[in-house]
């Protein structure tokens, strides 16, 4: 029995308090740019808590490097 594969949708589903941004940013007279991006409440939150985790890191090995020094 073959197994029957799924198209996928042309049209994304959209989180419904989905956070969207679309820019276009022009450098010169013949470089234009157009970007767009997607997040959601959630990925936000993610998003900080990476942050703040990388920070703690760095600021771990800041201060570890200045103790060996002296």
């Amino acid at each position: 029995m073959p197994i029957a594969k799924e198209e996928p949708s042309a049209a994304v589903h959209s989180h419904p308090e989905e956070i969207k941004s679309v820019f276009d940013l022009r450098l010169g007279k013949h470089i234009s740019l157009q970007g767009s991006a997607r997040i959601t409440p959630a990925g936000v939150i993610s998003a900080g808590i990476a942050v703040a985790a990388m920070m703690l890191a760095l600021g771990y090995l800041a201060s570890s490097g200045k103790r060996r020094r002296q």
